[in-house]
C-alpha cells in the first residue's frame, strides 16, 4: 500500500515500512553493524558503511517521512544534530530569521556556535507578515520557526510565513517537536524542512536521544544527506529501533496527551493560586484561530505562572510535585515538570528570556498519559 492510501493512524504503524527482506521480520531488525560485505569493490547491496546508511535507520527515516507526507527523511543522534545539519546549509555572511521565543538549546547553537562562523541571527515574534518581510535582506536565506513555541506556547501561522519565504526565495524550516505530525504537518502548509527532536513525542518513552528531518524537495534532501554523512551526527540502530517502536503508538498517545492537557489547562485557568496559563486551546489565546486552523488539537504542553510570580514559589511547587517528575525533556508517557529559566532555557541570557515572557516564576508542564484525576490531585497538593 502506498503511503498516500493510508490515513494517519495506519501510517503510524505501517507508513514507509515493509517486512524485512531476509526473513520477513515484521519489526525492522536492529542491524548492529558498522560495515557490510561487498562481493566486488563498490558492489554493495545498498549499504556499505553505517555512518552513510543503516537499514534500521533507513526504516526510521522512511517512517518519519511518511508521517510528515515528505519524500525524504533523515535521522540524527539528537534534535540538536538535526538543527546543526540545517544550519550547515548556510555560508558565512548569510542570515537567519527565527522565532524569538524558542528552545534554549537552539538559541545556544545559533549564538554560541554558528554566529562565530559569520552567520547572523535575527530574532522576531513572526506574527506580523509585513514586519517579517521588512526584516529580510539580500543575505537572508532561512526562516526558522517553532510552533507552538517553547515554552510560551505562541502559535506561528506556517502558511502565512511560507507565502513570505516563497516570495523572497527563502527556505522555511519548522521545529514540529511540540505538535508532532499527528497535530500539524508543516510541509503541507508550505514549509521546506521539518525538524523533530524525536527524543520527545515521536519516541515517547524517555529512553532515546534522536533527531529527525523531513523534506519534499530532492535537491534539498541530497544536500542534507551529504551533510549527514559528512558530519556524522547520525543515530545508531538501537535508538532507531526504539524510536520506530514509539512511533507505532504516536496517534493513541497524542490523543491522550491532548485530552489530559485540556483538562489540566482548564483546571489551572480556574485555580485561585494561578496568575497566567499559556495553552493555545483557550479562545482568549491571541493565536487561537491560527492554532485551530493549522492544528488537529492543542497538545499536551502547558506553561503557567503562579500568583505572586516569585522564583521561590515556583521552585517550591515543582519540588513538591510527586507524579509530575521534575526533569529535563518532554513528550514521554510520564508527566514531567520543568522550570525553564533554570533548566531548558538557562542558556538564554536573563534579559532575553524575560523579554519573551520566560520569567523566573514560569513553570512548564509536559502532560503525560496517566489518569488525569491523579495529575490534577498532584497539582492541587503542590499548589496548596
Amino acid at each position: 500500500m502506498g503511503k498516500k492510501e493510508l490515513k494517519f493512524n495506519s501510517k503510524a504503524i505501517h507508513g514507509g515500512q515493509r517486512p524485512d527482506a531476509a526473513y520477513g521480520a515484521v519489526m525492522p531488525p536492529i542491524y548492529q553493524t558498522s560495515t557490510y560485505a561487498q562481493p566486488t569493490p563498490g558492489g554493495h547491496k545498498g549499504y556499505e558503511y553505517s555512518r552513510g546508511a543503516n537499514p534500521t535507520r533507513t526504516a526510521l527515516e522512511n517512517a518519519v517521512a511518511s508521517l510528515e507526507n515528505a519524500n525524504f527523511g533523515m535521522a540524527f543522534g539528537s534534535g540538536m544534530a538535526a538543527i546543526d545539519a540545517v544550519m550547515k546549509l548556510l555560508s558565512p555572511g548569510e542570515e537567519v530569521i527565527c522565532t524569538s521565543d524558542l528552545y534554549g538549546g537552539s538559541y545556544r547553537l545559533f549564538k554560541g556556535v554558528f554566529e562565530k562562523f559569520g552567520i547572523k541571527f535575527r530574532f522576531s515574534e513572526i506574527v506580523d507578515m509585513d514586519e517579517l518581510a521588512s526584516q529580510i535582506t539580500d543575505n537572508t536565506k532561512l526562516v526558522w520557526v517553532e510552533t507552538p513555541t517553547n515554552p510560551m506556547m505562541n502559535i506561528i501561522d506556517i502558511e502565512a510565513v511560507s507565502k513570505v519565504t516563497k516570495a523572497n526565495n527563502l527556505l522555511l524550516a519548522v521545529d514540529n517537536t511540540f505538535a508532532t505530525p499527528y497535530l500539524q504537518r508543516p510541509l503541507e502548509l508550505g514549509a521546506d524542512i521539518v525538524m523533530h527532536s524525536a527524543t520527545k513525542y515521536l519516541g515517547g518513552h524517555s529512553d532515546v536521544i534522536v533527531g529527525a528531518l523531513a523534506v519534499k524537495d530532492e535537491k534539498l534532501a541530497q544536500q542534507l544527506y551529504f551533510i549527514q554523512k559528512s558530519s556524522g551526527g547520525i543515530c545508531g540502530p538501537m535508538d532507531s529501533f526504539l524510536t520506530l517502536r514509539g512511533i507505532k503508538t504516536l496517534h493513541v498517545r497524542m490523543q491522550r496527551h491532548c485530552e489530559n492537557g485540556e483538562s489540566i489547562a482548564k483546571y489551572l485557568e480556574n485555580h485561585h493560586k494561578i496568575d497566567t496559563v499559556y495553552w493555545p486551546g483557550f479562545q482568549h489565546h491571541p493565536s487561537y484561530e491560527v492554532a485551530k486552523k493549522q492544528m488537529k488539537d492543542f497538545g499536551g504542553m502547558i506553561s503557567f505562572v503562579p500568583k505572586g510570580g516569585s522564583y521561590k514559589n515556583a521552585i517550591k511547587i515543582v519540588e513538591k510535585l510527586e507524579i509530575f517528575t521534575l526533569a529535563e525533556s518532554l513528550g514521554g508517557v510520564e508527566s514531567l515538570v520543568g522550570h525553564p529559566a533554570s533548566m531548558s532555557h538557562g542558556s538564554i541570557p536573563k534579559e532575553e528570556r524575560e523579554k519573551n515572557g520566560v520569567v523566573d516564576a514560569l513553570i512548564r508542564l509536559s502532560v503525560g498519559i496517566e489518569d488525569v484525576e491523579d495529575l490534577i490531585a498532584d497539582l492541587e497538593q503542590a499548589l496548596n
